[in-house]
């Protein structure tokens, strides 16, 4: 039969009325007409077990279809039974006392409060086209609608805060008080449930899974993905929201790259109708993780999973029912398999697309590059089997290039990290690499931290127009000079490192020898043999206290085996950052030899070389200090200058070593 209030009421399909015994034997010859509710379960078996073992059957008792959870109390009360099949169709019975007629007709005329569509309709309608999202992504948004979060920003700190005190009905209607629109009233229950239920670890990894009852999630406070996408259910219904429960499978905690999946539903979400319009929302994702270590769950938000856009969503969520995809072509779980996973950090901290776009890579002559174009300038690290060897990070404006060199022949794990806007670098990618070739000429120095090569961190830390802009420094005799700008009140500091030869810590920063120009900072380097080098760059503002701080390195590369460079001069605290030393430049010198002095030094009133006697330099016209000195009988050469004419108080500058005779 069908019933109609208004031009907004909804049609009944099917109206049973149940009358009590007494009525019952009453009425005599109609006996045979009417429904044996105890029947009803047993009549429709396969409400037992609908939904792949992800939603089971439960009978809700309570005042009326949004009703409470509480136990039943008296016979009069109204039954509601709630079942979906495999392809998300709904059905609901209602049992109503005889004598609640007319209650009945005033409950369905308030269709509009129940999101009825323009038909009347309160039975959740099946996606359609109109759901339909394109798919690939095409970048506009990470939601499915559109959505200005710092709208949301009172609302969510009033969700949170929000108790439970007598049960789901109540729950609702104090969450609802700030909530005024369905967009709304679907946020606070997403904000009050990712803040207030827990994962339960235990019950997820039980073989035969138990359904949970919203009265007890709501007592204990933790449940399974099945509760939080029920419980979520329930609430919406309860707010007037249309919502459905989506099984499928996920790529979520134990989960492998390149796995397959098959068998019974792994995870449960939801589907919402705002706007005329199916979204999706994963409340169990939004609330935080599992550490894979410890198998500890932590309450963690994630916005990522309010209302995300569907192109992005497929990632990581398969349904049951290919519809539930919204996604126009959907996808197949052959597709689900093989796609390549970007975790919702990846999206978070906006990055826009990376390649290779499967999961699993292979390496050419040795090699694997992976690229990263992200929306805005980006902060990256990598991991080679746990460990940040082995690969070539640079970052680019919009980005990061990676090589790498895998260094045996087999399947490693590569993990990218991204910085974002946060100060914790979050994994946003996982790679399976397979290597079939190793190019042992290609070995990286252990020391060689990322990111290598000038970008637009280097420039934000002060330092500017470098004269090499690519990360790699090829030099034949082992000698090379790297110049920049460097922002006024910036320091510099550089340092060598290589995993072979005498480098040690004391030495490595006496291969480089610092000059500067103005504003211009020059770093002259020797190297002591052929090999890879990593040439670390720091920086530190001279006004503020503090540690060094490491911007970049180049990576300095030479085959010439003939290579044997010593080490510069050891300087010392009072060479001045702006002065220049032209000669000698070796910091070990021969025996027995007259050797020449060159440098440009400020501020001082005098400078002299001391060995087994002493040597004064002299001003030249140019502005160098000049003179020579003998290294007969020496074991040590000093510069010495005197900064102040009225003292007679020498400091040391340079230091020079004198080959044995």
């Amino acid at each position: 039969m069908e019933l109609k209030k208004d031009s907004n009421a909804v049609s009944i399909d099917m109206l049973l009325i149940v009358h009590s015994e007494k009525r019952r034997a009453a009425q005599g010859t109609h006996s045979d007409r009417q429904a044996d509710l105890g029947a009803l379960p047993q009549r429709r078996g396969g409400l037992q077990g609908i939904g792949n073992g992800i939603r089971r059957w439960q009978k809700f008792e309570g005042s009326d279809v949004h009703g409470s959870l509480t136990e039943k109390e008296h016979p009069q009360q109204t039954q509601v039974i709630t079942s979906y099949n495999n392809q998300g169709t709904q059905l609901t019975v209602e049992v109503h006392p005889q004598d609640a007629m007319p209650q009945l007709l005033k409950k369905f005329s308030l269709a509009k409060r129940l999101q009825g569509d323009k038909n009347g309709n309160t039975r959740p309608r099946q996606p359609g086209a109109k759901d339909a999202h394109a798919y690939p992504w095409d970048r506009s948004s990470l939601k499915s609608m559109p959505l200005d979060l710092r709208q949301f920003e009172k609302l969510d700190t009033y969700a949170s805060q929000v108790t439970v005190k007598n049960g789901l009905d109540e729950l609702v209607s104090d969450l609802l008080q700030e909530a005024h629109s369905d967009l709304e009233r679907v946020r606070v229950i997403w904000i009050w449930i990712c803040h207030h239920i827990e994962y339960d670890i235990e019950a997820a990894q039980e073989k035969d899974r138990q359904a949970f009852k919203p009265t007890d999630i709501l007592r204990t406070q933790k449940t399974n993905c099945d509760g939080y996408a029920g419980l979520f259910e329930k609430m919406c219904r309860t707010a007037g929201v249309q919502c459905m429960t989506v099984p499928g499978y996920s790529k979520g905690f134990g989960y492998q790259t390149g796995q397959s999946f098959s068998g019974e539903f792994d995870h449960a979400w939801n589907a919402v109708y705002l706007e005329g319009r199916w979204h999706l929302v994963d409340s169990t994702w939004g609330s935080g993780l599992v550490d894979s270590t410890t198998s500890k769950f932590t309450f963690l938000y994630n916005e990522f999973y309010f209302l995300t856009h569907p192109a992005l969503f497929i990632e990581d969520h398969f349904p049951d029912n290919k519809n539930w995809q919204l996604l126009k072509p959907p996808q197949s779980l052959k597709q689900f398999e093989s796609n390549m996973y970007h975790k919702s950090e990846f999206y978070n901290k906006g990055m826009l697309s990376a390649h290779p776009e499967t999961s699993v890579i292979k390496t050419v002559n040795g090699k694997a590059t992976v690229t990263i174009e992200s929306c805005a300038p980006t902060l990256f690290m990598f991991m080679l089997n746990g460990k940040q060897e082995q690969g070539l990070l640079s970052l680019r404006k919009n980005g990061m290039k990676l090589d790498i060199y895998p260094p045996t022949v087999g399947t490693h794990k590569l993990q990218i990290f991204a910085k974002g806007n946060s100060d914790i670098y979050s994994s946003v990618l996982e790679y399976t690499l397979k290597c079939n070739y190793v190019d042992i000429s290609v070995r990286l120095p252990a020391e060689l931290h990322q990111p290598v090569g000038p970008s637009w961190f280097s420039e934000q830390m002060g330092i500017v127009n470098p004269s090499h802009p690519d990360p790699i420094i090829h030099t034949s005799d082992g000698r090379c000079s790297v110049s920049f700008g460097v922002e006024e009140g910036i320091s510099v500091l550089a340092s060598l490192h290589g995993d072979e030869g005498p480098i040690t810590e004391e030495t490595q920063r006496r291969y480089i020898f610092q000059v500067q120009r103005q504003k211009r900072a020059e770093l002259k380097v020797q190297l002591p043999q052929a090999g890879k080098f990593a040439l670390k760059i720091f920086v530190k503002k001279r006004l503020e206290p503090g540690n060094y701080v490491f911007v970049f390195n180049y990576l300095l590369c030479c085959t010439n085996t003939k290579v044997n460079w010593p080490m510069f001069p050891e300087s010392f605290g009072n060479w001045g950052q702006d002065n220049e030393l032209l000669e000698p430049l070796s910091g070990v010198l021969p025996a027995n030899r007259n050797i020449p002095f060159k440098l440009k030094l400020h501020g001082i009133a005098k400078a002299l070389v001391k060995g087994q006697d002493t040597w004064p330099l002299t001003l030249n016209r140019e502005g160098y200090w000049e003179g020579s000195c003998s290294t007969a009988g020496c074991h040590e050469i000093y510069v010495m200058v005197l900064e102040n004419a009225n003292h007679n108080f020498y400091s040391y500058i340079l230091k020079y070593k004198v080959n044995a005779q």
